[in-house]
């Protein structure tokens, strides 16, 4: 049936219902049947838009946020430009702490937004005054009338994906799901979605994405949050060197790490083969899947959900730029450059 034309009020109306693609070739020699929520559907790109607008609306709904306030938040890069859209449509004033590791892109699109931007040093502890969780607390302290969104602390993240991803994966799948694969960085949307699956079928099991230097795993397998863990890596928007109150690791069954290096070259090896134009994290996803496959832990009969949280254009200056590839040393004799020598004709 023809679907008719529909028009929208803004597009704040198209956040939410992203396709669900079924994985061809990158996944073909592996047992099972492999399926990405692509999140880049959404209006600002990124998954980040579902807690953006949820968390606002709630605040809106308890009287803590009124016109002409100011919403304050300490941000990778995505939680910033999708609560810079709303901000915009909604008329409010954003003010945004970012990590220096955030690319280039990133920040330059949340100036484009109208966001006021603070730029934080990333490799400094979570209680220096300098990283952007302290910056963002003072400012939020310092403005009259302003509201901390709290990403990583905040209840609403969790809930904005019970409502809708878990939702829309079930459905999508009509309940024959049995893995949920994803990345953990604030943890909102890997324990909303699966939350809402494991109370459809507890039997699914929930993997989480976690990169080397982060503590995130080896807290899920302890409840022990070691320092040791702790170093720098390159991964925008993947684990953490705090426990964010927004990860519920009761819904999580295991955590699985991946480097860098692996995850930039499969987030490239996704746009060669899938033809998705995706973010480093979904790089580090599909990564994992690879090796979740070596290690046998899918069957034939799998159907197997992974998430992508968003677009390959906030990474030009980075996975998908030569220079910066080189320079991280990631073309060598275990990953050969991926991307065509651009030939000009004189």
């Amino acid at each position: 049936m023809k679907q008719e034309n529909k028009v929208f009020k803004s597009v704040l109306d198209l956040i939410g219902n992203t396709p669900l693609v079924k994985l061809n070739k990158i996944t073909s020699n592996f047992k099972g049947d492999f399926y990405a929520k692509i999140e880049s559907f959404n209006p600002g790109h990124s998954s980040k838009d579902r807690i953006a607008l949820y968390i606002i609306e709630q605040a809106e709904k308890k009287g803590i946020l009124k016109p002409g306030d100011t919403i304050i938040e300490t941000t990778s890069g995505n939680t910033g430009f999708s609560l810079a859209m709303v901000s915009i449509i909604k008329g409010y004033e954003c003010v945004l702490a970012v990590s220096s590791k955030s690319s280039p892109d990133k920040i330059d699109m949340l100036k484009t937004m109208g966001a006021q931007v603070f730029v934080c040093p990333a490799h400094v502890s979570a209680d220096d005054p300098r990283s952007y969780y302290e910056v963002a607390k003072r400012l939020h302290q310092e403005r009259k009338g302003s509201v901390y969104i709290n990403q990583y602390f905040n209840q609403l993240n969790i809930d904005a994906h019970y409502h809708g991803t878990g939702k829309e994966i079930w459905n999508q799948t009509e309940g024959t799901i049995t893995h949920l694969v994803a990345c953990s960085g604030t943890g909102g949307t890997i324990s909303g979605t699966a939350k809402y699956i494991k109370e459809q079928n507890p039997n699914v099991k929930v993997i989480g994405v976690d990169a080397f230097g982060s503590v995130i795993k080896k807290y899920h397998e302890t409840r022990e949050f070691d320092e040791k863990e702790i170093y720098p890596y390159r991964i925008e928007g993947l684990g953490k060197n705090l426990i964010p109150a927004a990860t519920d690791f009761d819904t999580i069954d295991e955590f699985i790490k991946v480097t860098d290096e692996d995850s930039a070259h499969t987030a490239r090896q996704i746009a060669k083969t899938e033809g998705m134009f995706v973010g480093y994290t979904s790089g580090a996803v599909v990564q994992a899947l690879k090796q979740l496959n070596e290690a046998g832990e899918f069957k034939e009969d799998d159907k197997v959900v992974v998430i992508f949280p968003d677009h390959g254009s906030r990474y030009m200056s980075k996975v998908y730029s030569d220079k910066w590839m080189n320079d991280q040393g990631f073309f060598d004799s275990v990953h050969e450059e991926t991307v065509e020598k651009v030939q000009y004709i004189k």
